[in-house]
């Protein structure tokens, strides 16, 4: 994989290895063609994130032991999808995002500067 860059255009830092995040489940929010979902932007959960997103379809509260997931809690950090992180943005919901951390392709949908107001 080559150096992917983060949203500063500096080289792209882990997001977080426990719980081991990032679509290829490496640390860092890494994509590549294969990930529809776009697992770009590197958040840190908050409890009304996470009710946003389950009530949105998509729990990440509950622990799945067939996929390995111990579920996330708040001050997790997570690599999310980029359409979720702006749903959560517009519901007035959105994570606080670790910038050094958020994976340049997370700006073809979501500002720079939505992300600086939510940045750590």
């Amino acid at each position: 994989m080559s150096a992917a860059l983060n949203v500063l255009g500096l080289p792209l830092q882990s997001c977080s290895t426990q719980p081991m995040s990032g679509y290829f489940r490496d640390g860092c929010c890494h994509t590549d063609p294969s990930d529809r979902g776009l697992h770009v932007v590197c958040a840190v959960m908050d409890e009304r994130f996470l009710a946003f997103s389950k009530a949105a379809g998509n729990d990440l509260s509950t622990p799945q032991e067939a996929f390995d997931f111990p579920g996330l809690r708040a001050g997790d950090r997570w690599c999310l999808c980029a359409a979720r992180w702006m749903e959560a943005y517009h519901a007035g919901v959105a994570p606080r995002v670790v910038l050094h951390s958020t994976h340049l392709n997370a700006l073809g949908v979501v500002s720079l500067d939505h992300l600086r107001e939510h940045a750590i």
